[in-house]
């Protein structure tokens, strides 16, 4: 009896608790704002993080998302995924560059142009937008401009250059446009990285706000009028309720999966561990950890700026590297494949702000370097050593006839018995030397009581 008033008394509570917390969502719904923080450059983790916001303030009736940003830039696909999310918002999105000494450079400034209302914090800086070319081919020694098959005009710049400029200058300026923002600066900040400060980006009509912490922007943002697809709001920010959009599970694996880093170690793993297990069939674990780290990699690869020259390189080298082992080249293939493997590590991403950090690339080369080294000097030491077997092995070793023969007999050598063949008689007890071997016959002679080698 007990226990079932028990059970009731804890079935109401739970049935409460959760009418409680749906009562308090919904008085709350309409006086909260979501906070996202980005700091750092913008990729797949960053796109993903403000989509999700953008998407819960919508579904909960939130008033507003702000973006609190402090980037040196990012990656073309993920800004454009982003600024689109930005104007299809049905929610003001509010970028504000904070905390002091942050900086929206670069992609930063495309999305900060793209949002309903542009805020900063004093001792930050917006600017440097001119776009890095991403997936085109590299400079080499030959090719000066940059860009091969094609050279520079009088600006100085290559065709597929100019293109590049003039599409995201045409962007931002669009952008600028549809929020009344300055369209002429913000072409400046394309074509020559032209940089301001937050009172400067003030005056000139870059943006909205100075504030200097996140409470100093919510009371100048209260009461603004604000215009959502063509619906104007008026923000009210009184007792507004700050909800931040932390990344979850999944965004942290792919935070770390597409770090430049570990993608690259992840891609090491994976080829030496298929080799491992092509190289011995049956140790299974090789295999099994070098398909998923391969898979993963090739995963981060795919949202990465990759440079493909770089991958053809880096796999070449790694190719020459362990075919040093099967083909006497000298070293020739070895020092090959560490320039190659070296070179196209450093070309493998093509992105200012996401890249394999050196000393990794460095620490992997001396490694790919030691393992040829030891390679070759144990090829060395195998070309120097006796011979234990063959006819090389055998030739002119002695032995003792076990019978007596004229022709051909049984003979011991290393406490093996051989078919030896003579042109002069033998006794039982007598050494021979080996002259020659036909097959697995040898040819032997007297030794003149010469002892046995060892």
């Amino acid at each position: 009896m007990q226990s079932t008033q028990l059970l009731s008394r804890l079935v109401f509570g739970l049935v409460l608790a959760i009418l409680v917390q749906h009562v308090w969502a919904v008085v709350t719904a309409g006086n909260k704002a979501y906070l996202v923080e980005i700091d750092g450059a913008i990729g797949p983790v960053t796109q993903e993080l403000i989509t999700r916001g953008i998407d819960n303030a919508e579904a909960d009736g939130a008033i507003m998302v702000i973006l609190q940003m402090n980037t040196p830039g990012g990656l073309d696909h993920s800004m454009r995924e982003i600024i689109q999310a930005v104007l299809d918002a049905h929610v003001p999105v509010i970028t504000y560059i904070s905390p002091q000494g942050s900086r929206a450079a670069s992609a930063g400034t495309y999305i900060l142009y793209a949002s309903h209302i542009a805020a900063m914090a004093p001792a930050t800086n917006l600017g440097a937008a001119t776009p890095v070319q991403v997936g085109g081919l590299p400079k080499t020694p030959t090719d000066p401009t940059g860009v091969a098959g094609e050279e520079k005009g009088d600006d100085g710049k290559t065709s597929m250059e100019r293109k590049i400029i003039n599409d995201a200058a045409a962007y931002i300026k669009g952008l600028a446009k549809l929020r009344g923002r300055n369209e002429a600066w913000a072409e400046l900040a394309v074509r020559e990285a032209a940089s301001l400060t937050a009172v400067e980006a003030l005056e000139n009509n870059v943006i909205d706000i100075v504030a200097d912490d996140l409470t100093a922007l919510l009371e100048q943002l209260d009461g603004r009028e604000v215009n959502v697809k063509g619906r104007i709001t008026t923000l009210d920010t009184d007792a507004l309720i700050i909800e931040r959009i932390t990344p979850d599970w999944r965004s942290s694996i792919l935070a770390i999966i597409t770090n430049p880093n570990i993608a690259y170690v992840l891609m090491l793993v994976g080829i030496y561990g298929l080799i491992l297990e092509f190289s011995n069939p049956g140790i299974i674990l090789p295999g099994v950890v070098g398909t998923i780290c391969l898979l993963l990699a090739l995963y981060a690869f795919q949202v990465l700026p990759i440079n493909y020259a770089g991958l053809a390189l880096l796999g070449i080298g790694l190719a020459f590297i362990i075919s040093e082992m099967f083909v006497t080249s000298g070293g020739i293939l070895g020092v090959g494949g560490v320039i190659a493997f070296t070179v196209g590590s450093i070309m493998l991403f093509d992105d200012e702000y996401i890249a394999v950090s050196l000393p990794l690339i460095g620490g992997t080369a001396l490694v790919a370097g030691g393992f040829m080294l030891w390679i070759l000097r144990k090829f060395s030491t195998l070309r120097h050593r006796q011979v234990v077997s063959g006819e090389e092995y055998m030739i002119g070793r002695t032995g003792v006839v076990i019978d007596s023969f004229s022709g051909r007999g049984r003979v011991v050598i290393d406490g093996e018995s051989w078919l030896a063949e003579s042109r002069e008689p033998l006794s039982a007890g007598q050494n021979i030397r080996v002259d020659a071997i036909d097959k697995l016959v040898l040819k032997v002679k007297p030794a003149d009581n010469t002892t046995e080698e060892e």
